[in-house]
């Protein structure tokens, strides 16, 4: 050891002094232990100590007190792996290697070190099947423990059962049988097989056809008049049963009885006037059957002039008729009967419009239902009177054969869509005529638009198209306790109309993690109004009327059946969450001591936000905070919403209990589009203009959101940006050419140079692998161009800034160099 030691004299030149001691010296005197050293200056003024210099020995034992011992876990349970380090001097610093990689807890949160070293593994992965080793360091030494394997299996699972096969058996007793596989999930990393039988067989019994046998004749019967004689038999020896042919023959027979000798007798005179007087009596009857019926004719006509009581008649065939015969004084007091469904007609009556115009009424339906339609009818005064609101319910009423009738006689398909689409709330609605060139219709800040690729419409016709999202609660799809809505209800049109390939109808949903967590089911509304399932999504095969491509977001239906359609889930675990968006609003200006806060707890998707605020700013209503992203959980749990940082020097909240709590089903059913709840606050004084507190929305047991508040009461500046409410300026219908990306030229290029099979597989199917659309490639292989319609689905994707850089790109990895994209690109 070498000390250095320093003197320090005010006012003096500092002295400095050293001293060497061996590790022999202090170990004789003071042993082994911990020891320190100190130094003292001394004079005639007095004597000065120093600090204590403590000397301690380093060191690190190479024995761990406890080593981490291997495991086999199932998937998603807790793993703990216990590390005791060496005994040292300075304690030794741990860390942990996987596979001597060390692992960060910051990086991949799964991971969690114990303030005594423990290494806890929260949810095992299968990611998680490693060697993982403890070490432990300090100035000294660095020790490594023995290696812990830990293995993540998984057990099996069976798969669903499969359909009954028919009965083994055409005739008696046989067996049929259903199977399932170990499938879901297959064991893994040594996971138990799956406990029962794989195959499941059932006794059945198939009734034996019975072909039908003729019995004997009959005898001969007696010689007739007319000189034949018949026999007869039955086919029931036996009777054909189960589906057993019938016999084949004549039921009856007959022959000449007299060989040809028999001599017909005429008829009598008797029989000869009998004849006569029943055609008498028939005309008789006749003629005064006319004469009865041309009296009652003109005696009930007589004062037909103007005795229209009901003059819904005249409206063209929209609205159910009442026609009846009143006297003139009557007609100043019998009110119009416009509720009358029955119709009775004693006169010719004319539509006021030409009849080829005229779209009859039926009970069923051809056009979407368009809401808060008036019709207006023309009385006998010649007022208009408006009828009642039909709503959605009014285009239910029209009959199918017009389809047809319209795509028949008229290059252009008018279904009275353009009319009626055009009284609708442009927000929430998109019409537009398309030709054979396509286009794209799209419905403003709602993540709703239907692409109509170019040949979709037939060459040479022209169809008033649109797309609308309906608003109404009514309108959703009724679901099970286990579904939920994840989209809004859209409609297409004109429904019936004749595509020569599909358009895709693009829809925001609110599903989290769509791919792993969850069953979606397309519904699609029928004629009088019911739901049906159109397809699971992943379960497509060839006799599925569309395909459904499902974006983090969106979703992208290709269709050639236009209608109305909704997306519904069903959560395959625990784990699924869907998406809510949640917006406070507050009153532009408060002239009361009360301030109503309203939380909306809305599916997250664009058309439910923007028309909630639109609803607020029509009650006069502002947000007072940036919307927040809740992830909902499947757990049964309700959402929890609670005010804080009230001050209650100004305020007082009217909230008797401590929180509010929407049940868990009321939001995870999505049947209530603008679902919300309200906290009013009281000013204890008129002068007070400042409110300022927290709000928190949280699902119990799961994520949560915060809103800080603050407002000035008489503040009417909207700083949030509410751009979603003011959609007049978007751009709604795209026709032609400029609607796509991709100019016709470069389409029909990549088409002709794609769709034929290629041996190194660079043809259509690596395109559909390289843009994530190979999920199922049979949809597109009974295409008659694959690649058009891959292409179509990349433009609905990318709407509206799709990269034909990237899409180069990935021709340019295919190996595709003869379909020069990147230089056709860099020319349009």
């Amino acid at each position: 050891y070498f000390l250095l030691l320093f003197f320090f004299f005010a006012g003096l030149v500092v002295r400095e002094a050293s001293i060497e001691i061996t590790r022999q010296q202090v170990e004789e005197l003071f042993g082994p232990e911990d020891y320190w050293c100190q130094c003292v200056a001394w004079s005639s003024a007095g004597t000065t100590k120093s600090r204590k210099a403590h000397v301690r020995i380093a060191y690190l034992k190479k024995s761990f007190e406890q080593e981490p011992l291997g495991k086999e876990v199932s998937l998603e349970q807790e793993v703990l792996l216990q590390c005791r380090p060496p005994e040292g001097i300075p304690a030794a610093e741990v860390e942990w290697l996987k596979n001597e990689e060390i692992i960060d807890p910051a990086e991949d949160r799964n991971f969690y070190i114990t303030i005594d070293h423990n290494l806890i593994i929260k949810q095992a992965r299968l990611s998680d099947t490693a060697n993982y080793t403890c070490v432990a360091k300090n100035i000294v030494a660095k020790r490594r423990s023995t290696t812990a394997t830990v293995i993540v299996y998984v057990n099996g699972g069976w798969s669903t059962w499969t359909e009954w096969s028919v009965c083994n058996s055409r005739c008696g007793r046989g067996f049929q049988k259903r199977t399932r596989s170990c499938t879901n999930p297959a064991p893994l990393n040594g996971g138990l097989p799956c406990d029962g039988q794989a195959i499941q067989k059932l006794a059945c019994t198939t009734l034996c056809t019975v072909d039908g046998v003729w019995t004997d004749w009959s005898k001969w019967s007696a010689c007739g008049t007319e000189c034949t004689q018949w026999r007869r038999r039955e086919c029931n020896n036996p009777a054909p049963k189960n589906g057993g042919k019938d016999c084949e023959g004549m039921v009856l027979q007959s022959q000449n009885c007299t060989d040809g000798l028999c001599m017909q007798t005429a008829p009598s005179t008797d029989d000869v006037a009998l004849y006569v007087g029943i055609v008498i009596a028939v005309i008789m009857c006749l003629v005064i059957s006319v004469i009865v019926a041309l009296f009652v004719y003109r005696k009930t006509h007589r004062d037909f002039d103007s005795d229209i009581i009901d003059t819904s008649a005249l409206n063209g065939g929209f609205q159910s008729v009442n026609i009846k015969t009143a006297r003139s004084a009557d007609l100043l007091t019998a009110p119009p009967d416009l509720t009358n469904a029955a119709a009775m007609y004693r006169g010719p009556v004319y539509a006021l419009h030409d009849v080829s115009d005229k779209i009859p009424m039926t009970n069923s339906p051809l056009l979407d239902p368009l809401p808060n339609l008036k019709i207006k009818v023309y009385n006998s005064s010649g007022l208009v009177t408006p009828q009642d609101d039909l709503g959605g319910d009014f285009t239910s009423k029209l009959s199918p054969k017009v389809t047809q009738s319209l795509l028949d006689n008229s290059d252009t398909m008018n279904l009275r869509n353009q009319s009626l689409a055009r009284t609708r709330d442009p927000s929430c609605t998109a019409h537009g005529s398309f030709n054979n060139q396509g286009g794209h219709l799209i419905v403003p800040n709602s993540g709703v638009s239907l692409l109509v690729p170019a040949g979709a419409v037939p060459q040479g016709r022209v169809y008033e198209m649109y797309v609308t999202v309906h608003r109404k609660d009514s309108l959703r799809p009724p679901v099970e306790d286990i579904q939920t809505v994840l989209s809004p209800v859209v409609s297409c049109g004109p429904p019936g109309a004749l595509l020569t390939r599909p358009v895709i109808l693009t829809i925001h949903h609110c599903a989290d993690n769509v791919q792993e967590d969850w069953l979606i089911q397309l519904k699609n509304q029928l004629a009088m109004g019911e739901w049906e399932d159109v397809v699971v999504v992943g379960e497509e095969n060839f006799t599925t009327p569309c395909y459904v491509q499902m974006d983090s977001e969106a979703c992208h239906i290709l269709t050639e059946t236009l209608g109305t359609y909704c997306l519904v889930g069903q959560s395959v675990c625990k784990a699924a969450a869907k998406r809510l968006k949640l917006a406070v609003f507050g009153p532009v200006s408060c002239t009361t001591l009360d301030y109503h806060i309203r939380v909306y707890c809305l599916d997250d998707t664009q058309d439910a936000l923007k028309e909630v605020l639109q609803m607020e700013t029509q009650m006069g209503g502002k947000l007072l905070d940036e919307p927040k992203t809740l992830n909902f959980k499947d757990s049964t749990h309700n959402l929890r919403l609670s005010i804080h940082d009230v001050p209650h020097t100004h305020w007082k909240s009217k909230l008797i209990a401590k929180y509010q709590e929407i049940p868990f089903y009321q939001v995870w059913s999505g049947s209530q589009r603008t679902l919300h709840c309200t906290f009013t606050l009281e000013r204890l004084s008129s002068a007070t203009t400042e409110i300022s507190c927290k709000l928190c929305v949280r699902q119990v047991e799961g994520e949560g959101q915060i809103f800080q508040l603050s407002n000035t009461l008489e503040e009417e500046v909207q700083c949030i940006d509410t751009s979603l409410m003011d959609p007049a300026s978007n751009i709604t219908t795209l026709v032609g050419p400029n609607a796509f990306r991709i100019p016709l030229s470069i389409r029909q290029k990549l088409c002709g140079s794609l769709d034929a099979p290629q041996t190194r597989g660079n043809d259509w199917r690596m395109l559909a692998h390289k843009l994530n659309l190979d999920r199922y490639l049979n949809y597109f292989a009974t295409k008659s161009s694959p690649t058009g319609v891959i292409l179509d689905l990349w433009e609905a994707q990318h709407f509206p800034d799709g990269d034909l850089n990237e899409l180069a790109a990935v021709l340019e990895e295919m190996g595709r160099h003869d379909s020069n994209f990147a230089s056709m690109t860099t020319e349009h």
